[in-house]
Protein backbone atom coordinates (compact mmCIF):
# COMPACT_ATOMS: atom_id res chain seq x y z
CA UNK A 1 0.00 0.00 0.00
CA UNK A 2 1.32 3.43 -1.01
CA UNK A 3 -0.54 6.40 0.47
CA UNK A 4 -0.69 9.62 -1.55
CA UNK A 5 -1.25 12.85 0.39
CA UNK A 6 -1.81 15.75 -1.99
CA UNK A 7 -1.23 19.44 -1.31
CA UNK A 8 -4.34 20.72 -3.03
CA UNK A 9 -3.38 24.39 -2.72
CA UNK A 10 0.00 23.77 -4.31
CA UNK A 11 -1.65 21.77 -7.10
CA UNK A 12 -4.16 24.55 -7.74
CA UNK A 13 -1.35 27.08 -8.14
CA UNK A 14 0.58 24.62 -10.32
CA UNK A 15 -2.39 24.13 -12.62
CA UNK A 16 -3.29 27.83 -12.70
CA UNK A 17 0.16 28.90 -13.81
CA UNK A 18 0.75 25.78 -15.91
CA UNK A 19 -1.15 24.17 -18.72
CA UNK A 20 -4.49 25.82 -17.94
CA UNK A 21 -2.96 29.30 -18.34
CA UNK A 22 -1.93 28.68 -21.95
CA UNK A 23 -5.44 28.75 -23.40
CA UNK A 24 -7.04 32.12 -24.05
CA UNK A 25 -10.52 30.61 -24.01
CA UNK A 26 -9.96 28.59 -20.86
CA UNK A 27 -12.87 27.90 -18.52
CA UNK A 28 -12.84 30.08 -15.37
CA UNK A 29 -12.43 26.89 -13.34
CA UNK A 30 -9.79 25.37 -15.60
CA UNK A 31 -7.22 25.07 -12.83
CA UNK A 32 -9.73 23.24 -10.63
CA UNK A 33 -10.42 20.86 -13.51
CA UNK A 34 -6.69 20.32 -13.85
CA UNK A 35 -6.37 19.39 -10.19
CA UNK A 36 -9.23 16.89 -10.35
CA UNK A 37 -7.87 15.36 -13.54
CA UNK A 38 -4.33 15.07 -12.20
CA UNK A 39 -5.60 13.51 -8.97
CA UNK A 40 -7.56 10.92 -10.93
CA UNK A 41 -4.35 10.26 -12.87
CA UNK A 42 -2.72 9.23 -9.59
CA UNK A 43 -5.38 6.53 -9.35
CA UNK A 44 -4.79 5.57 -12.98
CA UNK A 45 -1.10 5.14 -12.09
CA UNK A 46 -1.97 2.76 -9.25
CA UNK A 47 -2.77 4.91 -6.20
CA UNK A 48 -5.42 3.38 -3.93
CA UNK A 49 -5.38 5.62 -0.85
CA UNK A 50 -5.50 9.32 -1.70
CA UNK A 51 -6.36 12.38 0.38
CA UNK A 52 -6.10 16.07 -0.41
CA UNK A 53 -5.43 18.97 1.95
CA UNK A 54 -6.55 22.44 0.92
CA UNK A 55 -6.18 25.92 2.40
CA UNK A 56 -9.89 26.71 2.44
CA UNK A 57 -8.95 30.02 4.02
CA UNK A 58 -5.42 31.24 3.34
CA UNK A 59 -5.09 32.82 6.78
CA UNK A 60 -4.39 30.54 9.76
CA UNK A 61 -3.36 30.69 13.41
CA UNK A 62 0.14 31.64 12.21
CA UNK A 63 -1.13 35.07 11.14
CA UNK A 64 -1.65 35.84 14.82
CA UNK A 65 2.00 34.99 15.48
CA UNK A 66 3.61 37.18 12.81
CA UNK A 67 1.90 40.18 11.16
CA UNK A 68 3.63 39.69 7.82
CA UNK A 69 2.66 36.04 7.48
CA UNK A 70 1.12 35.05 4.15
CA UNK A 71 -2.51 35.98 3.62
CA UNK A 72 -5.07 36.26 0.85
CA UNK A 73 -4.27 39.96 0.38
CA UNK A 74 -3.00 40.47 -3.13
CA UNK A 75 -3.69 36.91 -4.25
CA UNK A 76 -5.00 36.32 -7.73
CA UNK A 77 -8.82 36.38 -7.40
CA UNK A 78 -9.10 33.60 -10.00
CA UNK A 79 -7.22 31.27 -7.66
CA UNK A 80 -9.20 32.32 -4.57
CA UNK A 81 -12.48 31.74 -6.41
CA UNK A 82 -11.47 28.20 -7.35
CA UNK A 83 -10.51 26.98 -3.86
CA UNK A 84 -14.04 26.03 -2.71
CA UNK A 85 -14.88 24.82 -6.22
CA UNK A 86 -11.96 22.39 -6.40
CA UNK A 87 -12.72 21.14 -2.90
CA UNK A 88 -16.30 20.34 -3.87
CA UNK A 89 -15.24 18.73 -7.13
CA UNK A 90 -12.62 16.51 -5.46
CA UNK A 91 -15.13 15.39 -2.84
CA UNK A 92 -17.67 14.63 -5.57
CA UNK A 93 -14.97 12.63 -7.35
CA UNK A 94 -14.84 10.45 -4.25
CA UNK A 95 -11.67 11.74 -2.62
CA UNK A 96 -11.19 12.63 1.03
CA UNK A 97 -10.59 16.39 1.27
CA UNK A 98 -9.41 18.38 4.29
CA UNK A 99 -10.44 22.04 3.83
CA UNK A 100 -8.29 23.78 6.44
CA UNK A 101 -9.41 26.92 8.26
CA UNK A 102 -7.57 27.31 11.58
CA UNK A 103 -4.63 25.19 10.46
CA UNK A 104 -2.98 24.95 7.04
CA UNK A 105 -2.87 22.27 4.38
CA UNK A 106 0.72 21.53 5.43
CA UNK A 107 -0.48 20.66 8.92
CA UNK A 108 -3.07 18.19 7.66
CA UNK A 109 -0.47 16.60 5.38
CA UNK A 110 1.99 16.30 8.26
CA UNK A 111 -0.63 14.76 10.54
CA UNK A 112 -1.68 12.27 7.87
CA UNK A 113 1.94 11.39 7.06
CA UNK A 114 2.55 10.59 10.72
CA UNK A 115 -0.52 8.35 10.88
CA UNK A 116 0.29 6.54 7.65
CA UNK A 117 3.96 6.22 8.53
CA UNK A 118 3.02 4.40 11.73
CA UNK A 119 0.74 1.94 9.93
CA UNK A 120 2.57 -1.32 9.28
CA UNK A 121 0.40 -2.06 6.24
CA UNK A 122 1.74 1.02 4.46
CA UNK A 123 4.81 0.49 2.32
CA UNK A 124 5.39 4.14 1.50
CA UNK A 125 3.82 7.54 2.11
CA UNK A 126 4.10 10.09 -0.68
CA UNK A 127 3.48 13.73 0.25
CA UNK A 128 2.63 15.16 -3.15
CA UNK A 129 4.27 18.59 -3.06
CA UNK A 130 7.66 20.19 -3.54
CA UNK A 131 7.05 22.63 -0.66
CA UNK A 132 10.22 22.79 1.44
CA UNK A 133 8.20 23.03 4.68
CA UNK A 134 7.11 19.40 4.26
CA UNK A 135 10.73 18.25 4.16
CA UNK A 136 10.54 18.05 7.95
CA UNK A 137 8.01 15.20 7.62
CA UNK A 138 10.28 12.98 5.50
CA UNK A 139 11.43 9.74 7.15
CA UNK A 140 14.08 7.67 5.37
CA UNK A 141 12.58 6.29 2.17
CA UNK A 142 9.29 5.43 3.88
CA UNK A 143 7.76 8.92 4.08
CA UNK A 144 8.87 10.98 1.09
CA UNK A 145 7.90 14.01 -0.95
CA UNK A 146 6.82 13.56 -4.54
CA UNK A 147 7.51 16.51 -6.83
CA UNK A 148 5.12 15.76 -9.68
CA UNK A 149 6.28 18.64 -11.88
CA UNK A 150 9.84 17.33 -11.93
CA UNK A 151 8.85 13.67 -11.45
CA UNK A 152 11.18 13.47 -8.48
CA UNK A 153 11.03 11.55 -5.20
CA UNK A 154 12.64 13.44 -2.31
CA UNK A 155 13.62 11.08 0.49
CA UNK A 156 15.72 11.82 3.57
CA UNK A 157 18.95 11.80 1.56
CA UNK A 158 17.28 14.16 -0.91
CA UNK A 159 16.39 16.60 1.87
CA UNK A 160 20.01 16.57 3.08
CA UNK A 161 21.31 17.05 -0.45
CA UNK A 162 19.03 20.04 -1.01
CA UNK A 163 19.31 21.83 2.34
CA UNK A 164 22.45 20.42 3.93
CA UNK A 165 20.50 19.30 7.00
CA UNK A 166 18.21 16.42 7.92
CA UNK A 167 14.41 16.64 8.07
CA UNK A 168 14.43 17.26 11.83
CA UNK A 169 16.39 20.48 11.34
CA UNK A 170 14.22 22.00 8.60
CA UNK A 171 12.19 24.19 11.01
CA UNK A 172 15.46 25.45 12.57
CA UNK A 173 16.85 26.11 9.10
CA UNK A 174 13.77 28.14 8.15
CA UNK A 175 13.95 29.93 11.48
CA UNK A 176 17.37 31.25 10.45
CA UNK A 177 16.95 31.89 6.72
CA UNK A 178 13.23 32.71 6.69
CA UNK A 179 10.68 31.84 4.04
CA UNK A 180 9.68 34.58 1.63
CA UNK A 181 6.78 32.50 0.30
CA UNK A 182 5.30 32.32 3.79
CA UNK A 183 6.17 35.91 4.70
CA UNK A 184 8.70 35.71 7.52
CA UNK A 185 12.23 37.04 7.08
CA UNK A 186 14.68 34.97 9.12
CA UNK A 187 17.72 36.63 10.67
CA UNK A 188 19.89 39.30 9.01
CA UNK A 189 23.08 37.90 7.52
CA UNK A 190 22.03 34.27 7.82
CA UNK A 191 21.81 32.55 4.45
CA UNK A 192 21.32 29.03 3.20
CA UNK A 193 25.01 28.13 3.35
CA UNK A 194 25.70 29.43 6.85
CA UNK A 195 22.49 27.92 8.24
CA UNK A 196 23.15 24.51 6.71
CA UNK A 197 26.77 24.42 7.92
CA UNK A 198 25.89 25.39 11.49
CA UNK A 199 22.82 23.15 11.77
CA UNK A 200 24.61 20.21 10.16
CA UNK A 201 26.87 20.40 13.21
CA UNK A 202 24.38 21.36 15.95
CA UNK A 203 20.94 20.27 14.61
CA UNK A 204 18.86 22.76 16.59
CA UNK A 205 18.98 26.43 17.57
CA UNK A 206 19.30 25.73 21.30
CA UNK A 207 22.32 23.51 20.71
CA UNK A 208 24.37 26.24 18.98
CA UNK A 209 26.99 27.54 21.50
CA UNK A 210 26.41 31.12 22.59
CA UNK A 211 30.00 32.18 21.88
CA UNK A 212 31.36 31.98 18.34
CA UNK A 213 34.71 30.87 19.76
CA UNK A 214 33.01 27.64 20.82
CA UNK A 215 31.70 26.87 17.35
CA UNK A 216 33.18 23.87 15.61
CA UNK A 217 32.00 24.45 12.04
CA UNK A 218 34.64 23.93 9.35
CA UNK A 219 34.32 26.16 6.30
CA UNK A 220 32.11 28.76 7.97
CA UNK A 221 32.91 32.43 7.43
CA UNK A 222 31.85 35.33 9.64
CA UNK A 223 31.10 33.19 12.69
CA UNK A 224 31.45 36.11 15.12
CA UNK A 225 28.90 38.25 13.28
CA UNK A 226 26.52 35.34 12.81
CA UNK A 227 26.77 34.44 16.48
CA UNK A 228 26.13 38.02 17.59
CA UNK A 229 23.08 38.24 15.32
CA UNK A 230 21.71 34.95 16.60
CA UNK A 231 22.13 35.89 20.25
CA UNK A 232 20.54 39.29 19.71
CA UNK A 233 17.62 37.82 17.76
CA UNK A 234 17.19 34.38 19.32
CA UNK A 235 13.57 35.13 20.24
CA UNK A 236 12.77 35.87 16.60
CA UNK A 237 14.58 32.74 15.41
CA UNK A 238 12.58 30.60 17.83
CA UNK A 239 9.36 32.29 16.75
CA UNK A 240 10.13 31.73 13.07
CA UNK A 241 10.97 28.11 13.81
CA UNK A 242 7.64 27.72 15.57
CA UNK A 243 5.85 29.22 12.57
CA UNK A 244 7.71 26.85 10.24
CA UNK A 245 6.94 23.77 12.32
CA UNK A 246 4.18 21.59 10.89
CA UNK A 247 1.43 20.89 13.42
CA UNK A 248 0.34 17.27 13.61
CA UNK A 249 -2.58 17.50 16.06
CA UNK A 250 -5.08 17.74 13.22
CA UNK A 251 -7.99 15.32 12.80
CA UNK A 252 -7.52 13.65 9.42
CA UNK A 253 -9.11 10.27 10.05
CA UNK A 254 -7.48 6.93 9.36
CA UNK A 255 -5.62 5.32 6.48
CA UNK A 256 -8.63 3.11 5.70
CA UNK A 257 -10.85 6.17 5.32
CA UNK A 258 -8.61 7.52 2.54
CA UNK A 259 -9.22 4.61 0.18
CA UNK A 260 -10.69 5.76 -3.12
CA UNK A 261 -13.77 3.72 -4.02
CA UNK A 262 -14.95 5.70 -7.02
CA UNK A 263 -16.88 8.91 -7.75
CA UNK A 264 -20.09 9.91 -6.03
CA UNK A 265 -23.42 10.50 -7.71
CA UNK A 266 -22.69 14.25 -7.55
CA UNK A 267 -19.64 14.06 -9.76
CA UNK A 268 -21.39 14.67 -13.08
CA UNK A 269 -22.73 18.01 -11.84
CA UNK A 270 -19.35 18.91 -10.33
CA UNK A 271 -17.54 18.04 -13.55
CA UNK A 272 -19.95 20.26 -15.51
CA UNK A 273 -19.32 23.12 -13.07
CA UNK A 274 -15.56 23.00 -13.67
CA UNK A 275 -16.00 22.64 -17.43
CA UNK A 276 -14.67 19.09 -17.60
CA UNK A 277 -17.57 16.68 -18.26
CA UNK A 278 -15.11 14.21 -19.81
CA UNK A 279 -13.78 13.48 -16.32
CA UNK A 280 -16.99 11.60 -15.51
CA UNK A 281 -16.17 8.75 -17.87
CA UNK A 282 -12.52 8.87 -16.84
CA UNK A 283 -13.44 8.39 -13.17
CA UNK A 284 -15.97 5.70 -14.00
CA UNK A 285 -13.34 3.68 -15.88
CA UNK A 286 -11.01 3.88 -12.88
CA UNK A 287 -13.59 2.93 -10.25
CA UNK A 288 -13.13 -0.49 -8.64
CA UNK A 289 -15.58 -3.08 -9.88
Amino acid sequence: MRVHLVDGTYELFRQHFGASSRHEDRHPYAAAAGVVGSTLTLVQDGATHVAIASDHIIESFRNDMWPGYKSSVGMDPEILAQIPVVERALEAAGFVVWPMVEYEADDALGAAAMIAGADERVDQVLIVTADKDLGQCVVGHRVVQYDRRNRMIIDEDGVRAKFGVGPGSIPDYLGLVGDTADGFPGLPGWGAKSASLVLARYDHLESIPAAAGQWDVPGLRGASKLSATLQANMADALLFRRIATVETNVDVGTVDSWRWTGPTDDFAAAADEIGAPDLVQFAARLAPA
